[in-house]
């Protein structure tokens, strides 16, 4: 008889480690798969051990062996090492080319959603491209999509987005004052951080979107968005609370980095620095003057 218990712990671990997505409409079984091919055989001139005590063996001296199959060629690399500079992917490369042809916000999205040189793309349920007032001054970005935005399609749903909304509302602003996107627009699986391959792939897109929205103020929520945006190597708990330029339009653009809803659920005692980063957002908007139409 099959116990419950163990099905739900069963299901617990595949969540831990990720698994928590179906991708196929079949399951695979794994057992019918083709064996890996067996190791190869010992590189020509090796000797074969040797020495006293070896018996037989070791009289008949080293064995024949054949000479090594050449490994075949490695394909070109799609997506950069760490130690290469966003961007300089060939998906980047992509990437950049049919972001630069899109127009409107709504060719963007198009265009996005018909890319395929990310593959975070093909383990995601939806493209998460943006939600709130696209003429509004203010524009938030993100990480990556969580689970409830990879479900529903739309960025900050979950609970960290209600948190968001919460703090937002303590300011006076809500969604129909903001506009708010990710880095990324395809969960990463188990919520992991974005590689930097990743960011390459999907960035050309994200500062496009910027261009086309034209945001007054920008606010970079986390860790990853901060360093993206500003192509700095410190952490959120240093870049946050100052005031700081994004030059990927041209035209600088003051940006906030904040701390991320999520992070500040796990962290509950840095709330006070999201209030005084959110108080900042508030006077900078007073100080600029700026109009919601």
């Amino acid at each position: 008889m099959i116990d419950v218990c163990d099905i739900l712990d069963a299901l617990r671990w595949h969540a831990d480690i990720g698994c928590d997505e179906a991708i196929g409409d079949e399951p695979t079984d794994w057992a019918t798969l083709a064996a890996r091919p067996a190791a190869r055989a010992m590189p020509a001139g090796a000797n074969a051990p040797t020495g006293v005590g070896m018996g037989a063996a070791a009289m008949r001296g080293p064995a024949p062996t054949r000479p090594p199959t050449p490994a075949p060629p490695r394909p070109a690399a799609l997506f950069p090492s760490p130690d290469q500079p966003l961007g300089a992917s060939e998906a980047g490369i992509q990437a950049r080319a049919r972001a630069h042809e899109a127009q409107t916000l709504e060719a963007l999205e198009t265009a996005l959603r018909s890319f395929d040189g990310c593959p975070l793309k093909a383990t995601a349920m939806n493209t998460v491209f943006a939600d709130g007032n696209p003429q509004a001054p203010v524009m938030l970005i993100g990480e990556a999509p969580g689970e409830d935005e990879d479900r529903q399609g739309k960025p900050f749903v979950g609970v960290s987005g209600k948190l968001l909304d919460r703090m937002l509302a303590q300011i006076g602003l809500d969604r129909g004052k903001v506009y708010i996107t990710n880095i990324l627009p395809w969960r990463p699986p188990g919520n992991r951080s974005p590689t930097q391959a990743e960011i390459a792939a999907c960035l050309p897109f994200l500062e496009r979107h910027v261009e086309l929205v034209r945001p007054k103020l920008l606010v970079a929520l986390g860790g990853v968005s901060a360093k993206t945006l500003l192509n700095r190597p410190e952490g959120i708990t240093r870049l946050r609370g100052q005031w700081r330029s994004y030059e990927g339009t041209g035209t600088p653009v003051p940006l906030m980095p904040m701390l991320h809803p999520a992070y500040l659920l796990r962290n509950p005692v840095a709330k006070r620095e999201a209030w005084r980063d959110m108080l900042a957002l508030r006077q900078k908007i007073d100080e600029e003057d700026i109009k919601y139409s």
